[in-house]
């Protein structure tokens, strides 16, 4: 193990933060860099909306606390932060555009590290990639400093596991793949993570752990996909889709996922595409893989039409109609609501010429179609989608504060099994 490290984090987002965090409550030196000015500035006055918990303390909490004991500060020069750190742990997210990976922000990140790279410095990159990414892209861009890769400067690549909301104790707790550009590299960048984490750490080839972190995700992916389908069966078949589910994973070996509004987030949707350019330079046939995504992403459709063909029987439709949404995240308890499908379904309600008032009180951001609270939500709103829960869903009275609310006999679509069926003489229910 490094004994108290001094490293640099690129990339301050929903990973980058609270590592640098998990490093700096352990005694590390670190430095976050990111290239948004306001964002640094924000964090360097302990401001944050990650929702992340650790030991009874908000990620503001922790914040506040190494900003105070000087072990964590944020910048956007490389330069000041290489001459303090010797080790770089890259986080930058790459996007994706018209399912095509967009490099670029990686690219920079990597050019500007270039510039600044000394002998004896270990970077590991520990964004999710299209495989070969670090041998064939991050080296030759590191490598523009003049120094050698394995033996000038140490590169590694590992791959990211944790689950937002539970960042700190996956840090520590979530076993790790880790594979090095040679011998010595993996051996640095193990010592370098041994530093927070207490799990396994597993060294392998460079390309099997930057596969392996996408099939991780897309598994998720397929596996969604196909409770969605066993949905739509069940709601034909007239019986409960998460009944049925419920009973299926008592059998030991069956793990079944449940059904929501899609998969969103930056990791799940995003993870076919960085596998695509590989497979389609290999001309490896992934199309299992291509259909469930395609499902995914049509599951906001059928949730509007649903509501549609409820309205519909009585002589209603969206058009003009006040429609209540519950919950814009990309999933449950957080406030990240990046590639959501809660968004993608109000879109789809706009264009049917609805009225959407949506509430999130995790969600920062700000959206014309978005409210302050509850009330004005569900107000004489005639259809409601509850899509994704937040603490405050929990405790929600949904007789006396949504349903009576409502317009009389109002569609409700119950996305995350809440609404207790006692009070389908009052709706029109609808289960996903």
């Amino acid at each position: 193990m490094v004994d108290k490290p001094r490293l640099a984090v690129i990339g301050l987002g929903f990973i980058g933060l609270p590592l640098s965090l998990s490093y700096a409550m352990n005694g590390a030196k670190v430095i976050g860099i990111d290239v948004l000015k306001e964002h640094v500035g924000n964090i360097n006055k302990g401001i944050t909306h990650h929702m992340e918990y650790y030991q009874g303390k908000s990620i503001s909490d922790i914040l506040r606390e190494q900003l105070e004991a000087k072990t964590f500060y944020a910048t956007t020069c490389y330069e000041e932060a290489a001459s303090q750190v010797d080790n770089y742990v890259i986080t930058v997210g790459i996007p994706v555009r018209q399912e095509i990976p967009d490099t670029s922000y990686l690219e920079e990140s990597c050019l500007s590290l270039s510039k600044v790279l000394k002998k004896g410095d270990t970077i590991i990159l520990r964004s999710t990639v299209v495989p070969g990414t670090t041998e064939e892209l991050v080296l030759p861009i590191l490598e523009k400093s003049g120094l050698k890769a394995g033996t000038d400067f140490y590169l590694a690549y590992c791959s990211e596991r944790i689950a937002e909301g539970r960042a700190f104790e996956e840090f520590i707790h979530m076993p790790l793949a880790l594979g090095g550009v040679n011998e010595e590299s993996a051996e640095r960048a193990k010592s370098l993570l041994s530093f927070v984490t207490k799990a396994d750490i597993h060294v392998t080839d460079i390309k099997v752990v930057e596969t392996a972190k996408v099939i991780e995700n897309i598994q998720r992916d397929v596996n969604i996909a196909m409770v969605q389908q066993f949905a739509r069966f069940a709601e034909k078949l007239g019986i409960d889709t998460f009944e049925l589910i419920r009973i299926a994973n008592t059998h030991k070996r069956v793990n079944l996922l449940t059904p929501g509004p899609g998969v969103g987030g930056y990791c799940l949707p995003n993870a076919l595409y960085y596998l695509q350019p590989k497979a389609k330079e290999l001309q490896v046939d992934i199309s299992l893989l291509e259909k469930a995504r395609q499902i995914n992403d049509s599951v906001p459709y059928a949730l509007v039409q649903m509501v549609k063909d409820s309205l519909e029987k009585q002589g209603r439709s969206l058009k003009g109609l006040k429609v209540a949404v519950l919950g814009l995240a990309m999933k449950d308890y957080s406030n990240d609501d990046r590639i959501s499908p809660p968004h993608q379904l109000v879109s789809l309600l706009l264009e049917e010429g609805a009225h959407v008032f949506a509430y999130d009180p995790g969600v920062p951001e700000s959206y014309p179609y978005k409210v302050n609270s509850l009330e004005e939500a569900v107000a004489d709103a005639k259809a409601l989608f509850l899509l994704t829960m937040q603490e405050e869903f929990k405790y929600v009275d949904w007789k006396r504060q949504v349903i009576d609310k409502m317009s009389s006999k109002p569609v409700i679509l119950d996305g995350k099994n809440q609404i207790p069926r006692s009070l389908d003489k009052d709706m029109i229910l609808i289960r996903i």
